[in-house]
């Protein structure tokens, strides 16, 4: 017979404002001796993530369910080493502040202490000095602020990904252009950081993808002259579209495609009724002269010379003369506070995982 074991109330409650993780010495606190979690280790109603660190089975199913797991592993982590002094930092904070990651990022937790250097299993604790302004709360997570993340980053990863994560960090207002001259003066001695420089400085803070950075300073790397990003497209006092880039005097968008946009299309649309609206848009603005090229990954990497030479056969030819349209340039990233609601976060503020299951008590 399977015995279930109940997380009491005072351990069950701050859990579930980190994932449902709690420890040894909670549970201790609250009475609960070894033999009890073994008890429950062995019938699978809690999972022992690391020693002295569980969680239920339940709590587990839904974190994976969600895509939670490398928030689980960084708690996990932080829950077992117990060492206030140590934050949540490199891929690991990129994560937690939902910014563009590289595919072939290691599941290594990452953490930053201004006392020591370790490594276990699973993660890694660099030494490197944390200035308090330099080290935030977000949700249940310790971790080194935006701008701080990003500068860290642009040390080691690829050109493409450390701007890309600058770019996404401006865009939803989570750090600026000065927070981020305040990171980079402090690291000046820094081995690696003349790459940050670099990659801080190519940002532009509009590009709204990964790939929208990548074909921007694909763009760069050709010689192609420079597009105005995210550019609204109204007509008849109605916004058709916004083109990821823009020339205007020839009056071409520039549309950086991935398959996720049509896999996975945003307000509750079907794939079919993306690529219908995005034909019956285009097809309207293309009555009015407007030209588009489209770029996927493969025309970034193996066919940019295609890429290059249709580019610059469009902007070979002016525009209409007549323009019954309008172009917008939409702002430079979003102002701090502009929205009270999501900001692309995964909606992981407070991580109550537990808000739809039933435990037993």
């Amino acid at each position: 017979m399977t015995v279930s074991v109940p997380v009491p109330m005072a351990v069950d409650e701050p859990g579930r404002r980190r994932l449902g993780v709690f420890t040894t010495a909670e549970l201790a606190a609250a009475g609960i001796g070894e033999s009890e979690v073994r008890t429950a280790v062995r019938a699978g109603t809690w999972v022992r993530l690391r020693t002295g660190v569980f969680i239920t089975a339940a709590d587990l199913a839904e974190v994976d369910r969600t895509g939670r797991r490398p928030g689980l592993d960084a708690l996990a982590v932080t829950a077992g080493l117990a060492r206030p002094s140590a934050v949540l930092s490199g891929a690991t904070a990129a994560w937690v502040w939902g910014l563009p990651r590289p595919r072939a990022v290691p599941p290594t937790v990452e953490l930053t202490d201004p006392h020591r250097w370790r490594r276990g299993r699973g993660w890694l604790m660099t030494r490197a000095e944390l200035p308090a302004d330099e080290v935030t709360v977000r949700g249940a997570y310790r971790v080194t602020t935006a701008a701080r993340t990003v500068v860290d980053l642009a040390r080691d990863w690829p050109e493409v990904d450390a701007v890309a994560a600058v770019d996404a960090a401006l865009l939803r207002g989570l750090t600026t252009r000065a927070e981020l001259g305040r990171v980079l003066a402090r690291q000046a001695c820094v081995p690696g950081v003349p790459r940050s420089v670099r990659a801080v400085a190519l940002a532009d803070g509009r590009a709204e993808s990964w790939l929208e950075t990548h074909g921007r300073l694909t763009f760069a790397a050709l010689g192609l002259p420079p597009f105005v990003p995210q550019v609204e497209l109204w007509v008849d006092g109605r916004l058709v579209k916004v083109v990821d880039g823009w020339y205007p005097e020839q009056a071409v968008g520039i549309e950086f495609d991935g398959r996720v946009k049509y896999r996975r299309p945003a307000f509750g649309r079907t794939p079919e009724d993306e690529l219908w609206q995005e034909k019956r848009a285009e097809d309207q603005l293309r009555s009015r002269g407007i030209r588009f090229v489209r770029a996927a990954a493969v025309d970034l990497g193996s066919r940019r010379a295609e890429l290059d030479r249709l580019v610059r056969r469009c902007l070979a030819t002016p525009g209409p003369a007549t323009r019954d349209w309008s172009e917008v340039p939409r702002p430079t990233g979003r102002p701090r506070g502009a929205s009270d609601g999501d900001d692309g976060w995964l909606a992981r503020t407070d991580d109550l995982v537990g808000a739809v299951l039933s435990r037993s008590t």
